[in-house]
Parts: structure tokens; sequence; C-alpha cells
């Protein structure tokens, strides 16, 4: 059992959240009896914090406004990579969302207004993976301002950069000029940070890579609009046309292959590109530095494979099938079956 010390600040965290607990939730979350727990809550009170006791059928025990927190002092970089590390976490370590989420709350009670502010601009949706793709570093500047503009509801003026970052010469077949778009929600999805926004100029929505775009604020204000379908996950995993790029390898190619994207993106070495196709399909493009080498990983997925290419990754996979066709079945000894003395068999 932990220590008194221990629990209490353990039920001080809890109460933190802003959330009104009933009573028994907090003897299951301390793993204590009731009882402990009243004591307990009468200490953090001896201690100057204001536990309220709320009554009603929906009452319990909630913290008022007003306790007092061991200062922190954060400048504004720290208090960004504070609110960075706490909302995607959990995407790498499992059993962490209901933690980092009563950590962030409790973070954000207590530094400056200015500093709440900034943490706030980056208020993400993380859409559920398992591998984490290499992404190139995002600029914490750059996230702000998509971030505040995301949640001021602020037009963006946006510029589209090259996979290396750069912006594209005028004269170049990807130069895009700037436009104004609608910034509605920021999303975090294997291991990379996506805007999906709204384009009033042609009417679309669209999916962009934030360490693809260059943004620039603005104070025009934009009425929200409802995503199509509603649902993030759907909407980004689905566009054809996220800014994704694969790993550079000697060998690139792709299959369709018949499971959901979530599965195929759990699995996935690093520097694919998974693209929803529908509920039980996908498109999987990878890299390594051999066809043959392409071919075994697409087989680990055990499933259904088609609509490959280039053809060399078509032919690498013929191969590989006709090579393992032609093992012959061996005993312990080493011995093919079919050569074993008759009375072995």
């Amino acid at each position: 059992m932990a220590s008194t010390s221990h629990r209490a600040l353990r039920l001080l965290s809890l109460l933190g959240s802003r959330r009104t607990w009933q009573l028994r939730d907090l003897a299951t979350r301390l793993t204590v009896s009731e009882r402990t727990v009243r004591r307990d809550l009468d200490t953090l009170r001896e201690l100057g914090y204001p536990v309220q006791t709320v009554r009603g059928p929906n009452g319990g025990y909630r913290l008022g406004t007003g306790h007092t927190l061991p200062p922190l002092l954060l400048d504004h970089d720290q208090a960004l990579a504070i609110a960075i590390a706490l909302q995607t976490a959990p995407s790498s370590v499992f059993g962490l969302h209901d933690d980092t989420a009563r950590a962030l709350t409790t973070l954000q009670q207590a530094i400056p207004d200015t500093l709440r502010a900034a943490m706030e601009s980056l208020r993400l949706t993380r859409l559920q993976n398992y591998w984490e793709f290499p992404a190139p570093p995002i600029d914490t500047g750059a996230l702000t301002i998509v971030g505040t503009a995301v949640r001021l509801r602020h037009l963006l003026v946006a510029e589209y950069l090259r996979a290396d970052g750069t912006r594209p010469a005028p004269d170049d077949p990807d130069f895009a000029a700037a436009h104004r778009i609608e910034p509605h929600h920021l999303v975090v999805w294997a291991g990379r940070w996506y805007l999906i926004a709204y384009d009033p100029a042609d009417h679309e929505w669209r999916v962009h890579r934030v360490d693809r775009l260059h943004a620039r604020p603005t104070t025009q204000l934009f009425t929200p609009r409802e995503l199509p379908g509603g649902d993030l996950a759907h909407f980004v995993m689905s566009s054809h046309d996220r800014g994704d790029t694969p790993a550079t390898w000697p060998c690139t190619g792709s299959a369709r292959l018949t499971l959901p994207a979530h599965i195929v993106a759990r699995w996935a070495p690093g520097g694919s590109v998974v693209e929803h196709l529908d509920d039980h399909h996908c498109r999987l493009t990878l890299g390594a530095w051999s066809w043959p080498g392409i071919a075994g990983i697409l087989a680990t997925f055990d499933t259904d494979l088609t609509d490959l290419h280039p053809p060399e990754l078509l032919h690498a996979c013929h191969r590989l099938a006709h090579r393992y066709a032609s093992i012959q079945t061996s005993d312990r000894a080493g011995l093919p079956l079919d050569d074993r003395p008759r009375s072995d068999r």
C-alpha cells in the first residue's frame, strides 16, 4: 500500500482534473477503503486545499478554485515542449491516456495565462496508430502558428513546400501561389502532423502535412464548418494526397492489401506510406534494398496482395513463391522425406 503522503498526492492529482469524484470511484482508483479516502481528504483540507463536498445523487468531491500549487518556472518553449510531449506520449507508450490528460490539465492550472494560451493552441486530435514513422522535425513556431489559427478560427495564408522543406521557385512545376485556407483540425497520425483545412477558393477540404506547409497568420475570422462525414480518422486515412512520400530506398514499390489501413500502419516499417482504400483494403508503399526484400515484407502481412507496382516487384514475388514451393520437407535428420528408409516413413 502506498504511503499516506504518496497517496495524498495521488488523490490531489485526481481531484485536480476538475471533475467531481464519487467516493467509491476514488477508493477504487487509489485501491484503498472509502474510510481511508475520507481521512486523506481531511489531510488535504488541513494542508489548505479547498476540497469541496458536492451534495445530491451525482455528488462527491472536487477541488475548488484558488488552491496553491508549487510554482513552475517554465519559459515559452518549455511549455510548448511539455504540451507536445504529453499529447503525443500515448501514441508510443500504452496506458498513458488518462495520466497524460490529467498531467496536462494540472500543468495548465499552474502556469500564467500567456503560456496557457500557447499550450491550448497545440490541443490536437490524435488518431490511433501503433507505429511511429520517421518524419522531419516540426518547428515549434510553425506549430504555434497553425495551432493558434485552429483555436482562434483565423484564416491562414499558406504556401506548399517541397519534400526537403524548401520553397518551389515560380518556374517550378510544383509551385503554387500562396492562398488563404480555413484551418479546422490539427491531427497526429503515424508520427506525422497534419492540418485538416478547407480551401474557400475551390470549395475543397484537404489534408496538409504541417512540415510541408509555410503558413502565415492573419486576424481574419472564419465560420467553422462541418467536416464531411464527421470522422477525422477516416478523412485523414482516406485522403489520397496528404503530401506523404516514402523514405528513399534503392527499390520502392506498392501493393493493395486486404487489410484495413490502421492494422497495416501498426506493423508497416518506418518510412512507409499507408493509404486507406476502404474499410477492408489499403495500399502500402514501401522501400527496401532489393525487390525480393519488399516482397518478403509484404508476405509478413499474411493477406491477399493485388495491384502490385512496378513490374519488378511482381516478378520478385513470383520468384520467391517458386523458390519457397521448391523447398522439400525434411525430417529432423535433415533428409528429405522421400529419401528416408522405408521403415522410417
